[in-house]
């Protein structure tokens, strides 16, 4: 673990609904926002809030809860395959800065709850964000599942979806569920 980046009280969150795919707010491209904004403020604390409830969440985009802004939160630290992980933070108009070590794993979305898929991303990973509240920049320089959740987020705001970035139908599963007290469903 590197620390925690998130330097800032937010407002209380509140749980907001996850959207679906297809809904087009999941295919349009994210706008850049004013992490200044209070509302842009609210918006981290509802994406903290959604992610806290939501079994086996480990990111959540702003379009994935209907608004169209460049900003998602991320917590992997509870997750068995993190290595890295930074606590749970919100970035606002992110960018990637470096990305090396191109890997193939498993994963799954809230918007698209069915499916399971192999997607190959960078297993080291440099992104620059905006802290809500401050606007103060954020550095983020993880690995392995940090990095693919970070990916996978990013994607969300350019409008994409992992299925996008599949290699093909042969790389999408039917999502396994899981009995209470059974392995519990990642993704």
């Amino acid at each position: 673990m590197t620390g925690p980046l998130l330097a800032v009280d937010l407002p209380a969150g509140r749980v907001l609904p996850v959207v679906a795919a297809p809904d087009p707010v999941l295919s349009t491209p994210c706008v850049d926002v004013d992490p200044r904004d209070p509302s842009v403020a609210q918006l981290a604390a509802d994406l903290l809030a959604t992610q806290r409830v939501s079994p086996g969440c480990v990111g959540l985009a702003a379009n994935q809860v209907g608004v169209g802004w460049r900003m998602f939160s991320v917590d992997v630290s509870a997750h068995p395959k993190a290595r890295t992980h930074h606590g749970a933070y919100v970035l606002v108009n992110p960018q990637v800065q470096e990305a090396s070590r191109n890997e193939r794993g498993r994963e799954g979305c809230m918007s698209v709850p069915d499916f399971t898929g192999d997607v190959k991303r960078a297993t080291r990973l440099v992104v620059r964000g905006l802290e809500p509240v401050t606007g103060r920049e954020l550095i983020v320089a993880t690995d392995a599942f940090e990095a693919r959740c970070l990916q996978h987020e990013l994607d969300h705001l350019s409008g994409l979806l992992f299925l996008d970035r599949v290699a093909g139908a042969h790389a999408i599963y039917p999502r396994q569920t899981y009995q209470e007290g059974g392995p519990g469903s990642v993704g």
